[in-house]
């Protein structure tokens, strides 16, 4: 059997509400819609990989409530392995609370991480033999990042590839780069790594050499509409993005692109052509409302890709 992919990340239940505008500070503004379904970052990841057909196991924390209920039942339905779920009768299932401005798509989110918040060293060192098992270690930054970085350090004694997607965007201590295979910031995550503006393809090529020479194997700058700019081992370059449809909403589009990014080379691809699937995911998503109940289907991504007619 293939090993999996193990991903150590939060669940959260995103409450999302879509209006005219962003309302200003102090404002009530009537909303035109909401919506509550599942979402953070490890799981949206997950979810995307899972749909792309690769093996995925989860490492997260959720409440003894409703919410935690909803992630058990997600990670059931999309075959997501579950035995590093903790269930936390102490504290509740996280929320992202999205507001989400209906002409353009964009958002802005207010996290708490309720049980997420909870996940400690102890948690991720009993899912240490998964971790070292695994055929890539994925992590991101909405966990404490004493926990995030631990994942890192049994992956590399294990001799696992990690994939890091550093957001919320964080310093990271320079130690922390070399045991990365694969970092994926956006433009602003980027920025907040090399404390320099990153807002087109010269600043992004610019900011994934600095990111390499601290250590990092692979890194690749997520543009948005612009694509993905890749400086890596096999291929340096830019990656367009691929457009699907009409933006509906980008809340998990960085998600999508990661998860379908590391699907791909779990599945044996190249790291330019898991770049350009980790965009067809990407476009697809954004086409939808939500985040994890936004990700594709793997014949979805293929008829994009023009793989089947």
């Amino acid at each position: 059997m293939t090993p999996p992919i193990v991903i150590l990340g939060a669940f959260f239940v995103d409450l999302a509400c879509r209006a005219d505008r962003m309302p200003v500070w102090g404002e009530t503004l009537r909303g035109k819609s909401f919506a509550l379904g599942p979402g953070g970052k490890g799981a949206n990841q997950a979810v995307a990989a899972a749909r792309q057909g690769a093996r995925v196991e989860m490492i997260t924390r959720v409440g003894c409530d409703t919410f935690g209920d909803m992630a058990h039942k997600l990670f059931a339905q999309e075959g997501i392995g579950s035995t590093f779920v903790v269930t936390d009768d102490a504290a509740p299932t996280g929320t992202a609370t999205i507001i989400v401005e209906d002409a353009s798509a964009e958002n802005a989110i207010i996290i708490v991480p309720g049980a997420c918040g909870r996940l400690s060293v102890a948690d991720v060192e009993a899912a240490s033999p998964a971790i070292a098992g695994a055929c890539f270690f994925v992590s991101q930054l909405e966990l404490d990042f004493a926990v995030c970085r631990r994942g890192m350090e049994i992956s590399s004694e294990a001799r696992v590839p990690v994939l890091l997607n550093p957001a919320p965007a964080l310093q990271l201590p320079e130690s922390v780069y070399p045991l990365v295979s694969y970092l994926t910031p956006n433009e602003n995550e980027a920025s907040m790594l090399v404390d320099a503006p990153v807002t087109n393809v010269m600043d992004a090529k610019m900011a994934a050499r600095v990111l390499r020479d601290r250590g990092v194997s692979n890194v690749v700058v997520t543009l948005g509409e612009a694509g993905a700019y890749v400086s890596g081992e096999s291929f340096e370059g830019i990656i367009p993005a691929f457009r699907a449809g009409p933006v509906r909403d980008t809340t998990g589009a960085g998600d999508a692109f990661n998860g379908g990014f590391v699907a791909a080379l779990a599945q044996g691809a190249g790291l330019r052509e898991a770049v350009q699937f980790g965009c067809a995911v990407a476009g697809i998503s954004v086409t939808r409302p939500g985040t994890s109940p936004a990700m594709p289907a793997r014949h979805e991504v293929d008829v994009l890709l023009g793989v089947v007619s």
